[in-house]
């Protein structure tokens, strides 16, 4: 499913229009983004929990000259599923 099949379901669920429906789905992908831009955990019962993860700076390899090549420290967002999502496409 993508951020259009998103969408059209939430307009058809919801009895609203597409313009109304990509207001809801765009507010709501900015609101996510926003947090994880301060830092703050979303936690979505039933589905997943996002945070970042801190990731240190390590020593790497270049594959294509074989030099070592230094990894800067980074942030990157962390995607858990729920126990419900879990069980359901285990089913």
């Amino acid at each position: 499913m993508n951020k259009l099949e998103l969408i059209s379901a939430l307009k058809k669920e919801a009895g609203i229009s597409k313009f109304e429906a990509a207001k809801v789905v765009q507010t709501f992908f900015e609101s996510m983004t926003d947090a994880l831009a301060v830092g703050e955990r979303i936690e979505i019962r039933g589905l997943c929990s996002i945070f970042i993860k801190n990731y240190k700076s390590y020593t790497g390899r270049n594959p294509k000259t074989g030099e070592n090549v230094t990894i800067q420290s980074k942030k990157l967002p962390f995607f858990k599923p729920g126990r419900e999502l879990k069980e359901r496409v285990n089913y």
